[in-house]
C-alpha cells in the first residue's frame, strides 16, 4: 500500500487476500510500503497500516515493523536498487532522458483535454542523439528517465480474469519509471522489488490491469522471470458506486472504535466478493484459507453491503461468548466499559465481577449485535443500582409489600425462571396472587424498583439478566428505604 492515509476496507480485502492465499499454499505474506512520492507521504500512516493488519488478525510475515530476508521493506530506503535498474535500461536502450519541462508536459495535458483526447507524452525526448542528450547533461538541465514502449506485448495469463493483452503502446506515451529527484515511479520501484524479494505471486486491484502488459515489458527488458499477478475486482457500495473516504466511515480505525470485531469485517468483505463456492456468513479466518480457490474469483465488482455488518457481528460476538478463552477477553473488555461508562455513578463492585459479567454475556449472547450495547442507556440496570424509595413505588400500587414478598419468594424457589419465556409466565401467576394491582401496574412497580426507569427492556428479560440474587437484593433495598 501507499502511506497517504488510514488503512480503509479497499486495503483490508487486498490485504486479505493475499494472506489467505499465502497461508492456503504455505506462502509468505510481505508487506511492502510505497512512499515514493513523498509529498503525498503522511507521517505515522505505515506503523498505522501495520497496527490496523496485527488487529485484523492478519499480521505479515515480513514487514517494515517485523523485518525479514528481504527488507528493507520500505521503497524510500531501496534507492540504490532503482537506480542501478535505471541505469541498466538506459545502457540498453530500453529507457532514455528525456528532458521535456513541466511547463511542456502541462501545455501537452491542456491541449489533449481541450481536443477532448486522454492526455499523452508525445515521446518527444526517445528520439534525442547520444550527442544531443551529452549537450543537454553538460548544460545542467534537469531530466527524468522514461521507458520506451514498444508495440508487440504478449499476452499473460491472469490469475482472476484470464488471458489478458493491453497494446500499451498505442493508448500511452513513454511512462515515467525515475523522476528527478531520484525517486521511481510505482511502475518500475513494483517491479525491482518483486525481482528483489523472489515475490512469486501479486494480488492487486483491478485498477493495475491495464498496467501489467507495461510491467511486463519492464520485467522483459530487464531479464527477469516475473511474478504470476491476480487482479482483484472493486469493492463497491451496495448501489454500484465508489466506498465513500469523505466521512471516514470506511476506514478501519472506525470500525475499531465502533466495537466492530475483526473477524466480522473478514466475513463481510469475503462474503459479498467471491473466491469460495458458495456465501456464507460467520466464516473464521481458519475457514476462509481452507475454503479460498483463486480460481473462484468473478470478475464483476463485489458489491458490500454495510448495512448487514451488525448482523455480522452479532455472529461473530455469539461465537466469542460461546469460546472460553474469548469469552474471558470480553469480560476484561466490557468491566472496561462499565467503568468508563458509568464513572459518575455509584456502580457497586459486586456487579464488576467477573461471574456476574460473564452472566450477563452469557445471557445476552445472540441478543446483541455490540458489546458497547450492553453499557447504553436500556442496560445501565445491569450496572448502577437504583435509588427508589417506598413511597415512590407506594405511589403505583398499595400491594407493594405483598408483590415484593411474592417476587422474593419466586426468586428464593430453585425453580426459578432460567428463560425470558418463563418468567413472564411466572410474572402472570404472581399477579393474579395479588388483590388490586393490574398486571401493567405490576410490571411498572418492578421496573422502577430493578432499573429506577420506566423504559427499557422488559421486566422479564431484566430480572432473568440480573439473576435471583441481585433482583432480590433490589427488591429488599426498596422495600426498606
Amino acid at each position: 500500500p501507499t502511506i497517504t492515509g488510514f488503512l480503509h476496507l479497499g486495503g483490508l480485502r487486498t490485504a486479505l487476500y493475499n494472506y489467505i492465499f499465502a497461508k492456503k499454499h504455505g506462502g509468505t505474506f510481505i508487506l511492502r510500503v510505497e512512499d515514493t512520492d513523498q509529498n503525498r507521504v503522511v507521517p505515522g500512516a505505515a506503523e498505522g497500516i501495520e497496527d490496523m493488519l496485527d488487529w485484523a488478525g492478519i499480521p505479515p510475515d515480513e514487514s517494515p515493523g517485523r523485518g525479514g530476508p528481504c527488507g528493507p521493506y520500505v521503497q524510500s530506503l531501496r534507492l540504490e536498487l532503482y537506480r542501478g535498474a535505471g541505469a541498466a535500461l538506459l545502457a540498453s536502450g530500453a529507457a532514455y532522458r528525456c528532458f521535456c519541462t513541466p511547463q511542456r508536459l502541462e501545455l501537452l495535458r491542456r491541449e489533449a483535454l481541450r481536443s477532448q483526447q486522454t492526455p499523452r507524452y508525445d515521446n518527444r525526448c526517445r528520439h534525442l542523439t547520444p550527442a544531443e542528450v551529452a549537450q543537454k547533461l553538460s548544460q545542467g538541465l534537469d531530466c527524468i528517465i522514461r521507458f520506451r514502449l514498444e508495440k508487440g506485448v504478449e499476452p499473460f495469463q491472469d490469475l482472476v480474469y484470464g488471458w489478458s493483452r493491453h497494446e500499451v503502446a498505442e493508448v500511452e506515451g513513454d511512462p515515467v519509471i525515475l523522476k528527478g529527484d531520484g525517486f521511481p515511479t510505482y511502475h518500475l520501484a513494483n517491479v525491482v522489488d518483486d525481482h528483489y524479494m523472489g515475490i512469486t505471486h501479486v494480488l492487486r486491484g483491478t485498477e493495475w490491469l491495464t498496467s501489467t502488459s507495461k510491467h511486463l515489458l519492464l520485467y522483459k527488458a530487464l531479464g527477469w522471470e516475473p511474478p504470476q499477478f491476480g487482479h482483484l475486482p472493486l469493492l463497491l457500495n451496495k448501489d454500484g458506486g465508489k466506498l465513500s473516504k469523505r466521512q471516514g466511515d470506511i476506514f478501519l480505525e472506525r470500525f475499531a472504535q465502533d466495537g466492530i470485531l475483526p473477524e466480522a469485517l473478514l466475513d463481510i468483505v469475503t462474503n459479498c466478493g467471491s473466491g469460495f463456492s458458495e456465501k456464507q456468513m460467520g466464516r473464521t479466518l481458519e475457514e476462509l484459507i481452507s475454503q479460498f480457490e483463486i480460481g473462484r474469483i468473478t470478475t464483476h465488482s463485489a458489491l458490500l453491503d454495510l448495512e448487514m455488518l451488525p448482523e455480522f457481528n452479532r455472529i461473530h460476538l455469539t461465537r466469542h461468548i460461546e469460546n472460553e478463552g474469548l469469552r474471558q477477553r470480553l469480560v476484561r473488555e466490557l468491566q472496561g466499559l462499565v467503568e468508563h461508562s458509568f464513572v459518575d455513578q455509584q456502580v457497586d463492585p459486586e456487579v464488576l465481577e467477573k461471574e456476574y459479567v460473564e452472566r450477563v454475556l452469557l445471557l445476552r449472547k445472540g441478543h446483541i449485535s455490540f458489546l458497547k450495547t450492553l453499557v447504553s442507556n436500556d442496560y445501565s440496570y445491569l450496572w448502577v443500582r437504583p435509588l427508589v424509595s417506598r413511597q415512590q413505588l407506594q405511589m403505583i400500587s398499595s400491594e407493594v409489600d405483598e408483590i415484593g414478598k411474592l417476587v422474593l419468594g419466586l426468586m428464593a424457589r430453585q425453580a426459578a425462571a432460567l428463560t425470558v419465556e418463563e418468567m413472564n409466565k411466572d410474572l402472570r401467576s404472581l399477579q393474579k396472587q395479588s388483590r388490586e394491582t393490574k398486571y401493567s401496574s405490576m410490571m411498572q412497580l418492578l421496573r422502577l424498583a430493578l432499573s429506577g426507569r420506566q423504559q427499557g427492556p422488559s421486566v422479564a428479560e431484566m430480572m432473568v439478566t440480573l439473576g435471583p440474587k441481585e433482583v432480590s437484593g433490589r427488591i429488599h433495598r426498596a422495600l426498606s428505604s
